[in-house]
C-alpha cells in the first residue's frame, strides 16, 4: 500500500515550488557529499532512484559515473532527459518502482535513495524496496539511504501540527506537518495555490527509527550498516536528517 500519490505528490506543481530550493549550486554540493560519503569513483556504476528529475544524477554523471536513474514519474524523467542533454552528460533513465527495479541482478557499485524518497509505502512495501536494492547491488556494493530522523523530527514539530509556507509570485504552497509517534510516519496536508487553480493532497512518509531500519537491512540480506547525521557528522537525538550507509 502506499502512503502517497506519486502523480499528486510529484508533478508539475512540485518542480514549480521546489525549483526555488533545489538549485544547481545545492545539487552540487549534495553530490559532493554522495562522492565522500560513499567513496565513488569515475567509471562506478551507481543507481539513483527514484531519481526525480535528475538533480542528483546529472552531476554525479559529469563526474563520469555511469548512472543509472529510475522514476515512477515519467515527466520527471522527461525533465531529467532534457536537463542532462543541456548539461552535456548521458544518463541511463527508466520508469520503475522501488518494489520492483527495473535493474539486473548484482549490476551496480552502489544505490542512493536521497532527499526523503524511502518510506513512501507500508512496511511491507518498504521491506521489499530494501530487499530490490541489495538485489541489485554487487557483493560489497553500498546503499545510500538520506531522509528526516524520527527522533528530531519529532523533537523539531511538537506535539500540534507545524505549518510551512512556499511562496514564488503569487502562487503558494501551504503544508502542516505532524509526525505519528506510534505509526512512525509524517503526514503532510499540502494546499497549493497557483494561479486560479486550487487543490489539496495528503502525504504520508514512513520514517523508520535506526532500530527498525537495522533490522529490515539485516532481513534484505546487507552485511553492515552505519547511521550518521548529514556531513559525516555523528547522529545525535536532534539530528533532523540521518544518512544510512549500508554494505551488501
Amino acid at each position: 500500500m502506499d502512503l502517497l500519490d506519486p502523480d499528486e505528490a510529484f508533478d508539475d506543481d512540485y518542480l514549480w515550488f521546489y525549483d526555488l530550493e533545489l538549485t544547481p549550486e545545492r545539487n552540487r554540493a549534495e553530490a559532493d557529499e554522495i562522492i565522500v560519503t560513499l567513496g565513488l569513483s569515475p567509471d562506478d556504476r551507481v543507481l539513483d532512484a527514484p531519481c526525480g528529475h535528475g538533480r542528483i544524477a546529472i552531476p554525479l554523471a559529469s563526474d563520469g559515473m555511469a548512472v543509472i536513474g529510475v522514476d515512477r514519474s515519467e515527466a520527471f524523467l522527461d525533465r531529467a532527459a532534457v536537463d542532462a542533454d543541456l548539461a552535456g552528460v548521458s544518463l541511463d533513465l527508466r520508469p520503475g518502482d522501488l518494489r520492483e527495479l527495473p535493474i539486473d541482478e548484482a549490476s551496480v557499485d552502489a544505490a542512493l535513495c536521497w532527499f526523503t524518497s524511502f518510506g513512501y509505502f507500508d512496511d511491507d512495501g518498504n521491506r521489499r524496496a530494501l530487499d530490490e536494492f541489495a538485489r541489485v547491488l554487487r557483493p560489497g556494493g553500498q546503499l545510500l539511504i538520506e531522509t528526516m530522523h524520527p527522533y528530531g523530527l519529532a523533537t523539531w514539530l511538537g506535539a500540534e501540527p507545524t505549518v510551512f509556507v512556499t511562496e514564488r509570485g503569487d502562487d503558494e504552497m501551504v503544508g502542516r506537518m505532524r509526525f505519528e509517534p506510534t505509526t512512525g510516519v509524517l503526514r503532510i496536508d499540502r494546499t497549493i495555490r497557483r494561479g486560479d487553480r486550487r487543490r489539496s493532497i495528503g502525504i504520508g512518509i514512513r520514517l523508520p527509527t535506526p532500530t527498525e531500519l537495522a533490522v529490515w537491512l539485516a532481513a534484505s540480506g546487507f552485511s553492515a550498516w552505519e547511521f550518521a547525521s548529514r556531513d559525516q557528522q555523528p547522529l545525535t537525538p536532534a539530528s533532523r536528517r540521518m544518512v544510512v550507509v549500508a554494505t551488501r
